[in-house]
């Protein structure tokens, strides 16, 4: 009779590889994407939003002063930081990708007989139900924080910068609405409002209220810019280069002769910012963004056709709105709560040198993290039910499947590990 082996070999078990999973979940999505979506401009898209939250996180410190925070930048005692701001001011991109994408949605709308109302209130739905969430909240923690002993100064310091994205949405609310109008516009007019706003106020003396006119002007250039793309007339290399190198050159000179402040973005006790509001420096400089954007756009076709690069692009613009409104809200929640172990470095310290530097890189993923917190309670206010005309596109269908699939995945490898 054969011996029998008392310690059977087991059948080998397939180990889980949640990765896989994630390349097979992208790979769905992948598929569920239109063949004749242009990939670039949700690349663009993503980028502008990211670069904006990450020059918030850089740029902006919460530091006490007794008992109340005061906001401080970087950029005050180290002014040749600017170059960060030049990276990560990224606004006129978002501009010129929200004026090529509401005039072709308004095209492709008209051409199915949806009536400019119905396309409005689209439009204005997936800008502004997000924002219900946010103002609650912040109605809420303001009431709360001010019963609990805060100062004036505080509260109103951290409603301020929670609340500071709202004029974008604003902003870009009019464009859109006024999007039939604008869609021929050249963009040469708008600018040519901002260069005599400024040549009155700087050359002039002129009234510093005036500067506002540029608010609608100033963001009207690049949001025009994205209309001529959708008009064909940005397709070749030479629009792009035309932009950067004459919006860089204009820029320069103006920094280095025309007296305008080096940062894209304001810098506090500063007199005068580029950004609030805009400036012939400012514009003259998005124009130099947007066309390297339109650049990269070859770039980030070949790139997009990666199902996993194409899933990250296509998860942030999802939550394009939820991020950019509460971001800032993820930075001030980390800064107070880490109150609680006292003054931190880079967090609630002076941002005077190198040290603050490096202290405040290694606090970035802890405010991606708390954003992540924030999404993940909010998000959904981003993509809710359509009573009317609306029905979710295949890639959110699939990017919301393929999330599922792959949650499940690593779920159970995290179990069995």
């Amino acid at each position: 009779m054969p011996e029998t082996d008392p310690h059977p070999a087991r059948p080998a078990t397939r180990p889980h590889r949640p990765w896989a999973g994630i390349r097979q979940a992208a790979g769905r999505l992948d598929a569920a994407t239109p063949a004749g979506r242009d990939r670039a401009v949700d690349a663009l898209r993503a980028l502008a939003i990211l670069g904006v939250v990450l020059g918030h996180w850089l740029v902006t410190a919460l530091v006490p002063d007794g008992d109340a925070l005061r906001t401080a930048s970087p950029l005050q005692s180290m002014p040749w930081l600017a170059p960060v701001s030049w990276t990560f001011q990224t606004l006129a991109v978002f501009f010129m990708v929200g004026g090529h994408v509401a005039t072709r949605s308004r095209a492709s709308a008209r051409a199915r007989g949806v009536t400019y109302g119905a396309w409005l209130r689209s439009r204005m739905a997936r800008l502004f139900t997000p924002v219900v969430a946010v103002l609650a909240v912040w109605t809420v923690a303001a009431l709360a924080l001010l019963l609990g002993g805060a100062s004036f100064v505080t509260v109103r310091t951290l409603v301020k910068l929670a609340l500071s994205p709202l004029w974008f949405l604003l902003v870009f609310a009019a464009l859109t609405a006024a999007t039939p109008l604008l869609a021929r516009l050249n963009p040469l007019w708008p600018l040519a409002v901002v260069l005599h706003v400024d040549l009155v106020r700087f050359g002039l003396d002129g009234p510093s209220w005036l500067g506002w006119v540029n608010v609608a002007a100033g963001w009207l250039v690049p949001y025009t810019l994205g209309a001529a793309w959708t008009r064909g007339e940005l397709e070749r290399p030479r629009a792009g280069w035309m932009l950067l190198t004459g919006g860089a050159a204009v820029t320069t000179v103006l920094i280095a002769w025309a007296g305008y402040p080096a940062s894209m973005v304001g810098v506090p006790g500063e007199g005068v910012s580029n950004l609030d509001p805009p400036t012939l420096a400012a514009v003259t400089f998005g124009l130099a963004q947007c066309g390297l954007a339109l650049l990269l756009r070859d770039h980030l076709r070949r790139a997009m056709r990666r199902p996993v690069a194409w899933a990250a692009v296509a998860l942030v613009n999802l939550s394009a709105m939820t991020v950019f409104l509460w971001h800032q809200t993820a930075l001030m929640a980390t800064t107070v709560t880490g109150l609680l172990a006292g003054r931190l470095p880079g967090l609630h310290t002076t941002p005077d040198g190198w040290d603050w530097i490096g202290a405040r890189l290694l606090w970035l993923p802890v405010f991606a993290l708390a954003l992540a917190v924030c999404w993940a309670a909010f998000h959904g206010f981003e993509h809710r039910p359509r009573r009317r005309g609306g029905r979710r596109s295949r890639v959110i269908r699939a990017h919301r499947r393929a999330g599922r699939r792959v949650g499940q995945r690593t779920a159970k490898a995290v179990h069995s590990a």
